[in-house]
C-alpha cells in the first residue's frame, strides 16, 4: 500500500531497522518510534477491534505499546500473545445458541454470570502467560470496587488481568486482584489513551467503539409531568427470566406497561451513556494522535453472535483513517 508516494518502511515503523525517532535537534543516536494502540470498551462491538489490528498488520504497522479496557483488554492481549487467529476464529464461530452456553448464570453470585467458562476458553489458548512476559508492552485497566480506583494491570497472569478489565458490574462477578476487587476498567477509562502515553508510546492511536452514537446527551434544563401521564414504573424481571437475547418470558412472569424497557435494554443504555460521558471526559483532557471510530450503532452490546459485520465495521474504519495514520507518521519522523 502506497499513501502519497511514501511507503511504510519510510515512516519507520513494523518493527524494521529504520523504525526511528529523531532527537533533540537530530544529533546523536536515532531512537525507535513507538506506536501505541488504545483499544475502547465496548462488549460485542469490540470485535471490530480484530478489523482493525488486521489492517494495521496488512501495512505494517506494528504496535510497541497496547493499552485495553474491557472488551479491548481481550483483544489487545490476544494479539500481544499471538493470539489473535484463535481469538478472530472464537469469533467467527459463535451463535445466539453458543453464546448463551458460554454464560453461566447463577443467583449466588455478585453478578448473573460467573465467568468460569469463558475464563476455561481464555486459559486454554493462553494458558498461563503473565503481562510482563509479552513481546508487546501490554497492560488493562480495571477499576477497583468501593473506592473507584483506576487500575492500571501491568504484571501476573494475562488472563486474570482481561477478566478484571472486562467484569462490567451487575453482569459479571468481579475478580480479586492483589488484594483489590475489580470490575470493568470502562467506569472511570474506557478508552486508555492515558495508559498508552504512560507505557511509553511517542504516538497513540486509540479506536472509539462508541463514537457512533446518533443521539449525544445533553440538559433538559425544565421537565415535568403532563396532567394526562399516569406514574408508572417498570418491573423488572427476575434475573433467572432475563434473556440477553430475547426470548418468551414465563407466563408467571410480572407484567409490566408495553411501552417500559425491559432489564437487558435498562443495563445497554445505562453502559452506553456512562461509558460515552466518561469517554468524551478523558479523550478531551488527553485525546490520541488519531482516532478510528467504526459505525457501530446498529450493533447491539451484547450481540457477540455478529463478530463477522464488526470486524469488517473495524477495517472498514481503519481504512478510512490511513491517510491520517500515515500523515501523523510522517509528521512524527519530522520531529526535533
Amino acid at each position: 500500500m502506497l499513501w502519497d508516494g511514501i511507503t511504510r518502511r519510510a515512516f519507520g515503523v513494523g518493527g524494521g531497522p529504520d523504525t526511528v525517532l529523531p532527537s533533540p535537534g537530530d544529533r546523536g543516536p536515532r531512537r525507535k518510534l513507538k506506536v501505541g494502540l488504545a483499544l475502547g470498551g465496548g462488549a460485542a462491538r469490540g470485535w471490530s477491534h480484530i478489523g482493525v489490528m488486521r489492517v494495521l498488520e496488512r501495512e505494517g504497522i506494528m504496535p510497541d505499546v497496547i493499552a485495553g479496557c474491557s472488551i479491548g483488554a481481550v483483544v489487545g492481549g490476544c494479539y500481544a500473545a499471538s493470539r489473535l487467529d484463535e481469538l478472530e476464529a472464537f469469533a467467527l464461530s459463535l451463535t445466539k445458541r453458543r453464546v448463551m452456553g458460554l454464560l453461566d448464570f447463577h443467583i449466588s453470585g455478585s453478578g448473573l454470570i460467573g465467568g468460569e467458562r469463558l475464563k476455561r476458553l481464555l486459559e486454554r489458548d493462553l494458558g498461563d502467560m503473565r503481562v510482563e512476559s509479552l513481546p508487546i508492552r501490554f497492560a488493562t485497566v480495571a477499576t477497583e470496587l468501593v473506592t473507584g480506583h483506576e487500575i492500571w494491570l501491568t504484571r501476573g497472569p494475562l488472563v486474570d488481568t482481561m477478566r478484571a478489565s472486562y467484569a462490567l458490574p451487575g453482569v459479571f462477578d468481579p475478580i480479586k486482584l492483589g488484594g483489590r476487587w475489580l470490575m470493568d476498567g470502562a467506569l472511570v477509562n474506557p478508552i486508555p489513551v492515558t495508559v498508552a502515553r504512560a507505557l511509553g508510546a511517542d504516538i497513540v492511536i486509540c479506536i472509539n467503539l462508541n463514537a457512533d452514537i446518533r443521539v449525544r446527551g445533553t440538559v433538559i434544563q425544565s421537565h415535568g409531568p403532563l396532567e394526562e401521564d399516569e406514574v408508572v414504573e417498570a418491573v423488572l424481571e427476575e434475573p433467572r427470566r432475563w434473556a440477553l437475547f430475547g426470548g418468551r418470558r414465563d407466563a408467571g412472569a410480572p407484567k409490566r406497561p408495553t411501552d417500559a424497557p425491559g432489564i437487558a435494554a435498562v443495563m445497554m443504555d445505562a453502559f452506553n451513556i456512562t461509558q460515552d460521558r466518561i469517554a468524551r471526559s478523558r479523550l478531551a483532557g488527553d485525546p490520541p494522535d488519531v482516532m478510528v471510530c467504526p459505525k457501530l450503532s446498529p450493533v447491539g452490546l451484547f450481540e457477540f453472535h455478529r463478530a463477522d459485520e464488526c470486524i469488517d465495521l473495524g477495517r472498514e474504519a481503519t481504512e478510512r483513517a490511513l491517510p491520517d495514520i500515515y500523515e501523523l507518521l510522517e509528521a512524527a519522523k519530522r520531529v526535533v
